[in-house]
């Protein structure tokens, strides 16, 4: 019984609406008849004098604020206020013709001037908009409960039950309709958001389909295809009413669409069927969002056909790829042409400030318009490709067409538009993923890890290598397409597309090369490799000649040339080994070094660059160049000197090419790399020498350190040769830092690590020309020539630092020689010392520090001096602290006669030094003398 008064009172309430709709239209077609009246008076008006734009303003001053008067504006008000122009009996007024571009005038600035609609308020939505949604609910319900009231109660048979719902449902799908097309417009302007319309349809829409799916899976009284059909029917019926009655409708149209399969079930599933149903589905949903402009509705639909795709592929065992792969292409074609489609940005939207200002460029590029449309479709499309040649989905027979179609689709619709910016970057790395999966990288691993289990490899690698191959070609071709419509008009899209030009075919390739190749020879992949570099090549070469050069185009010819290189490079790979393929790859370096004589592109150092940094990479992976059992122990003359020289001399010549160019950070840092490779071949070639002819990683002895230590002084100075020549910072600063790691390898290994005293190491039968000969004092003699070359090219510190370490090398040589006297060649601190040895150190001491006084005072060197002092320090302190208890008898006396003579004898030569200081100070020729010596006394 509630339910008969429930619907008696909807039924009391619809008339009562229509009836309050049909005063509300005589009340309309009056106002419109006045605005007639009053379009003519001012077109008469205007007829006999014109007016200036502010009366035109005036005159329609009134029509403005009556509309505004309805409600707030919107599409039913825009409708109305055309039907008041246009004359309430449809008939056109003469204004048209009489005041046609006056009246056009004050219309646009009417409309210009009307106020912002205002904001909602609390009450309209709870007073205005609940209701209506909570109504609808109801009315659903209602259905529902009388139909179970009725079972409950035994009174209808099942078939008058779903007769009496379906004729409810279509009831209320025409009580809707009715209402929409009577309905006052301000109350669908105001409450468009609740439009009562719109949800009746809903609610008959819900009911119809809950009629059928009765009808099929509880009474059984419809087969599996009709049920599939109706519920298909009601579902697409909805999508289209959607069109009249708002997004909300078209959700449940999709909603009902994605449901239907699954409320049909079948002992045979067709994915034909399935898939063909929510393509056509999925593409009704986008044609109504394109009229409509819905971001909401299209978005969710890609995910449900995502998720559709997804289920089927993982659930179904085996599954069939080319249904799913067909959706997939609808949905990529929509997304393409239809909507988004060429939907661009508009152009008020493009320079709008975003948080207080302008977007750049590239921030207009990462956020289109109707992103959310593109991406999901984007990652649909992606997930499922992937999925589709993962190997735990099945075991044999991937789909692999599917995929390399799926993808390509993909990135042509990234191409195409270059509002699909997020399509082109999903479908790169799909690309790449599925090139990964499909050459089982995994491999590798297991390869560089043998503990790690193989998986099982369900593709041929033939098959990989064309998929690879396949997708790169794709790749090249969008990108030399966009590059050619598009670097002038959106040069951002195009250098995006250059990097995905650039970086996808060498990363396929590689992985097919690594996986599936043959690495003595491989003729498909070098092949491969060969002709794309040669064709980005082309493509550079080509946009240069018919464009200007501008940054972008600098940068877009980068990244192009970029990827031909690392193209050379695979191919380089697959076609050498060892010695050959560093001699190629430094050759072929130092070729784009070379084309800057015929091409001003400024990329090209920077692949000489790129070279050297890959030819240190073979080197670190295999120092021998041809590995450790091809080398040979033939000191100096083995594949050695190539392999390093060779690079290093074509460094040298790259860099003596660019020494007048104006890009001084690569030419900086190709001076640098050639200083490095010419290092690293001499230290490899003494490291070779001085172990027998075999790398490894043993420590070197003191005389290998020994040399690493003079090429480093010798580089040095060499660098000051050049920077004095032309200057460089990286002459400067390197030969610098290269002095300083000299410096300390000398604290560190000469003087403790590799010391003969500590480590026992024997100095060799001949005396004098023996290990510390080698170790310390030639060491020595190079700091301080470098110390002396030094003081007028250098800072002060550098110089005295370099001063003193020769000082200490030339003391560590002295001592070491006084124990070698004593100890022979074996000078290991175990042997104890002997008195003679203990008086000897003070001797050799001293004279050590005369020696360096007067070489101090001879070059005017004060940093010299300083250490003479220390020096003598060091021996007083010898002999009051171990001569005397450790010393006996004559020894111990004479240890102090001399200490005592030293040292007058030092002050008497310090006291004729500062004598004849001051003398030439109050003495022109000698002033001019120290005042000179004055200048250079700090080295």
């Amino acid at each position: 019984m509630l339910e008969v008064i429930a619907f008696v009172a909807f039924a009391m309430a619809l008339a009562a609406f229509l009836g309050g709709r049909r005063a509300a239209e005589r009340l309309e077609n009056e106002i419109n008849s006045l605005k007639v009246e009053i379009a003519r008076l001012n077109e008469r008006r205007t007829a006999a004098e014109p007016a200036p734009p502010q009366a035109a303003d005036e005159a329609q001053a009134p029509e403005t604020t009556a509309i505004e008067d309805e409600g707030k504006d919107g599409p039913w008000s825009r409708a109305a206020r055309e039907g008041a122009r246009m004359g309430g009996g449809g008939e056109v007024p003469d204004r048209v013709e009489t005041a046609g571009q006056a009246e056009q005038v004050a219309a646009a600035a009417a409309v210009a001037e009307a106020p912002a609609p205002a904001a909602e308020s609390l009450e309209s939505r709870i007073g205005g908009q609940w209701p209506v949604w909570v109504g609808g609910l109801a009315l659903a319900l209602g259905g529902y409960f009388l139909v179970q009231y009725s079972i409950d109660a035994g009174l209808l048979s099942p078939a008058v039950r779903l007769a009496l719902a379906a004729a409810f449902g279509l009831v209320l799908g025409i009580a809707g309709e009715v209402i929409r097309r009577h309905a006052v417009p301000t109350i669908a302007d105001r409450f468009r958001h609740a439009m009562i319309p719109g949800v009746l349809t809903a609610a008959g829409t819900v009911t119809l389909f809950g009629v059928v799916y009765a009808a099929h899976g509880i009474y059984g009284f419809i087969g599996t295809a009709t049920a599939f059909v109706l519920l298909a029917l009601v579902s697409l019926v909805t999508v289209a009413l959607s069109l009249l009655h708002g997004q909300a409708l078209a959700g449940l149209g999709l909603l009902a669409s994605l449901l239907t399969p699954l409320f049909v079930s079948s002992t045979e599933p067709r994915p034909w069927v399935l898939f063909g149903f929510l393509a056509i589905a999925w593409l009704a949903t986008l044609c109504a969002s394109r009229l409509r402009r819905w971001t909401v509705v299209p978005t969710l639909a890609n995910v449900g056909l995502g998720l559709w795709g997804l289920a089927y592929v993982v659930g179904v065992t085996p599954f069939e790829a080319p249904p799913v792969a067909f959706a997939l292409l609808v949905m990529i074609a929509g997304v393409g042409l239809i909507w988004p489609g060429t939907a661009e940005r508009a152009a008020e939207a493009e320079g709008a400030p975003e948080a207080g200002r302008a977007a750049s460029p590239w921030e207009r590029l990462f956020a289109p318009p109707h992103v959310a449309v593109t991406v999901s479709a984007a990652i649909a499309a992606t997930v499922l490709a992937l999925v589709f040649i993962s190997p735990a989905v099945t075991a044999a027979n991937l789909p692999v067409q599917e995929f390399v179609v799926v993808t390509a689709a993909l990135a042509l619709v990234g191409a195409l538009r270059a509002t699909a910016i997020y399509p082109a970057l999903f479908a790169a790395f799909g690309a790449m993923a599925g090139t990964w999966s499909l050459t089982a990288l995994s491999n590798v691993l297991a390869y560089l890890d043998p503990s790690r289990a193989q998986p099982e490899i369900v593709v041929s690698g033939g098959t990989a290598m064309l998929t690879a191959m396949v997708l790169s070609a794709v790749f090249v071709l969008l990108a030399s397409f966009v590059l050619a419509r598009r670097l002038a008009t959106q040069s951002q899209f195009a250098i995006l597309w250059a990097g995905i030009g650039a970086i996808v075919p060498n990363a396929l390739l590689t992985m097919s090369f690594l996986m599936t190749g043959k690495f003595a020879f491989d003729l498909p992949h070098g092949l491969a490799a060969v002709i794309g570099g040669l064709f980005l090549l082309g493509l550079v070469e080509w946009l240069y000649r018919r464009s200007a050069e501008t940054r972008d185009l600098h940068i877009a010819g980068g990244l192009l040339v970029a990827g031909s290189f690392g193209l050379f490079v695979l191919g380089l790979h697959a076609w050498t080994d060892g010695l050959v393929t560093t001699l190629a790859i430094a050759l072929l370096g130092a070729g784009y070094s070379l084309a800057t004589r015929a091409r001003s592109w400024p990329v090209l150092p920077w692949i000489t660059v790129g070279s050297a940094v890959v030819v240190l990479a073979r080197i670190a992976w295999e120092p021998t160049i041809v590995g450790a059992g091809n080398l040979s122990k033939t000191p100096v003359f083995n594949a050695l000197l190539p392999g390093y020289g060779i690079p290093a001399l074509l460094l040298v010549t790259s860099a003596y090419l660019l020494r007048a160019s104006p890009a001084t950070r690569v030419r900086n840092l190709l001076q640098a790399l050639a200083s490095l490779f010419v290092l690293l071949t001499l230290a490899i070639l003494v490291r070779h020498a001085m172990n027998g002819g075999v790398l490894d990683s043993s420590v070197p002895t003191l005389a290998e350190q020994s040399i690493y230590t003079l090429l480093a002084i010798g580089a040095s100075g060499i660098f000051m040769t050049l920077d004095t020549r032309s200057p460089s910072p990286v002459f400067r600063y390197g030969g610098m830092v290269l002095g300083g790691l000299s410096m300390l390898s000398v604290l560190s290994a000469h003087l403790v690590g590799l010391n003969p005293y500590f480590s026992g190491e024997l100095l060799g039968r001949i005396p004098f020309f023996d290990l510390l000969f080698i170790g310390y004092l030639l060491p020595g003699i190079a700091y301080a020539g470098l110390s002396w070359y030094a003081r007028d090219k250098r800072p002060w510190p550098y110089a005295a630092a370099l001063a003193v370490s020769s000082a200490v090398l030339a003391f560590a040589w002295a001592s070491l020689s006084v124990r070698r006297f004593w100890q022979g060649e074996n000078i290991a601190n175990w042997t104890g010392f002997v008195q003679g040895e203990t008086y000897t150190y003070s001797v050799v001491w001293l004279v050590l520090g005369v020696l360096l006084l007067v070489v101090g005072s001879r070059f005017n060197a004060k940093s010299i001096r300083i250490a003479s002092a220390v020096l003598v320090f060091i021996a007083v302190l010898k002999v009051f602290l171990i001569d005397m208890s450790n010393l006996e008898g004559f020894l111990r006396a004479l240890s102090f006669i001399g200490l005592g003579g030293v040292l007058i004898g030092i002050g008497l030569f310090y006291q004729k030094i500062l004598s004849n200081a001051g003398n030439g100070g109050r003495t022109g020729g000698a002033g001019t003398a120290t005042g000179a010596g004055e200048r250079t006394s700090r080295a």
